[in-house]
């Protein structure tokens, strides 16, 4: 096999789809501060009882979680052209620990 028989696989151009994607992570990440934020409002402001504070505690558990698995993803696609597929275990994560939030920031709310 010489030279010219090698098939040769241009780069790809990745566009702006890991921008948007980015920018995705970080809105997420900005709805998650949010709810974060408000549900240990909720809980402030109702008076520091234990279901509160541990409430307001998973809340906050909840969001570092996530927010460790998106600034690990942001710092992926901003490093590379051609970023690694996000793992099964990194989406996974980032599902649970948003719908988690949702479910403690709708509760702390009712």
């Amino acid at each position: 096999m010489t030279d010219r028989d090698e098939v040769r696989v241009p780069e790809r151009d990745p566009g702006l789809q890991p921008e948007r994607t980015r920018l995705a992570w970080r809105r997420t990440t900005l709805s998650c501060t949010v709810a974060a934020v408000l549900a240990a409002r909720a809980a402030l402001q109702e008076g520091t009882t234990a279901v509160a504070v541990v409430a307001c505690a998973l809340c906050l558990l909840l969001w570092l979680g996530f927010l460790g698995v998106a600034h690990h993803r942001m710092t992926e696609l901003a490093a590379t052209s051609r970023p690694r597929r996000l793992s099964a275990r990194a989406a996974a994560t980032a599902a649970l620990c948003t719908m988690a939030l949702a479910a403690c920031a709708t509760a702390m709310v009712f």
